[in-house]
């Protein structure tokens, strides 16, 4: 691109001026760099805040639900594995099956939850267990209601009895490894390992309820269980409402209270370029004064004055940009416990926001400039 003279001597009298004022220049670049790190960290952290949030709302419990149509008792495992492998994997975070029976111990009725231990922990992160999850067969895990009730603790054995599917009747010796507790129904049930309870009820791969953990909106999961809706006709999904009606409420709060802090930076930004460029227009009102004098026209002066608004951007802008990213991952560290995902066109457009809220606010200034009056300048008024 070929430069013609005059282009280079508002390139040349820009630069002159920006470091002639360098210290009054220091301030307004300082401001709009801190401007733009705030801009891009906030931003960054809006558009990573779902996930980062959505992981941890998935310490409260799982978000959907699976469960059998028409009413049916039990939906068969393998339609449950297709269904879920309609969800995207790698947000998949936890498939919990869960199978309900009523035993005795002790001539007491209770509830049996057959479950799989390796992906409750995942679905259910808050449940708090004293002791250790079964590994074994007969062995058990009981809720703290229970325990409390019958005076159990762990390594206590205790004989169930019950009735199979098949109207056959089951009396096990089962060993205590592991006391839950979840403030909820769980501390009232007895917790076994899902392929024993099947043997004890001759019943194979049958679930009454699966939980799934997925890092999800609730826009995202209402599609999900269209989708598994329209592709099965045995398993219906459900939202867990209170999960997911949370998730969204915090995440929008959350959002508008980011977005509201970057707006007020950005004003304060444009303040505090305005007042220095106020103030260098005052201080040049003699230099501006002359040159209209000679001939200068108010376009190549407010040129020269929106000029150094943009180059004041450009570069304030590009520093914060840079700042921002460290910003948004220290937040995220601190915060959150782990890094956030850089989207990297934002940088760019950051840096385009700085100049134009920069050269916004240099129009004031550009106003006053062109508003100098040589003959008064000159005679010293």
């Amino acid at each position: 691109m070929i430069i013609n003279k005059n282009q280079r001597f508002i390139i040349k009298t820009v630069l002159s001026s920006l470091i002639r004022r360098r210290s009054r220049i220091a301030v307004a670049l300082l401001g709009v760099a801190i401007g733009a790190t705030v801009l891009l960290g906030m931003v960054t952290l809006c558009y990573d805040i779902p996930r980062q949030m959505g992981q941890e709302f998935r310490s409260y419990g799982a978000n959907l639900l699976l469960m059998p149509t028409n009413n049916q008792p039990t939906m068969d495992m393998a339609e449950v594995q297709k269904a879920v492998s309609l969800l995207p994997r790698d947000k998949v975070l936890g498939v919990t099956p869960f199978r309900y029976d009523t035993i005795r111990s002790n001539q007491h009725p209770y509830t049996i939850v057959g479950t799989d231990f390796n992906q409750v922990t995942k679905t259910s992160p808050f449940w708090q267990i004293d002791g250790a999850l079964p590994q074994n067969p007969h062995e058990i895990m009981v809720g703290t209601d229970i325990a409390s009730f019958a005076m159990l603790t762990i390594g206590s054995k205790v004989t169930i009895s019950g009735k199979s599917k098949q109207d056959s009747r089951f009396e096990e010796e089962m060993t205590i490894t592991g006391i839950v507790k979840t403030g909820r129904a769980e501390d009232n049930f007895i917790f076994i390992n899902l392929h024993d309870l099947e043997q004890l009820l001759e019943e194979k791969d049958q679930a009454e309820v699966v939980e799934v953990s997925i890092t999800a909106s609730e826009a995202e999961l209402k599609q999900y269980i269209d989708t598994i809706t329209s592709q099965s006709t045995t398993i219906e999904p459900h939202l867990i409402k209170w999960v997911t009606q949370s998730e969204t409420s915090v995440l929008g709060k959350l959002s508008s209270l980011l977005y509201l802090v970057t707006l007020v930076v950005l004003v304060l930004t444009m303040i505090c370029v305005a007042t220095t460029m106020m103030t260098v227009v005052m201080e040049r009102r003699k230099e501006i004064g002359l040159k209209k004098a000679i001939g200068a026209h108010n376009k190549s002066i407010a040129k020269e004055f929106l000029a150094e608004g943009l180059v004041l951007g450009v570069i304030g802008g590009t520093i914060g940009a840079f700042c921002g990213i460290v910003f948004a991952q220290v937040i995220s560290t601190n915060v959150f416990g782990r890094s956030i995902s850089i989207e990297f066109y934002l940088i760019p457009i950051t840096i385009a926001v700085s100049a134009i809220v920069t050269v916004i606010a240099c129009l004031i200034p550009v106003k006053r400039a062109v508003e100098v009056e040589p003959a008064l300048v000159l005679r010293g008024e």
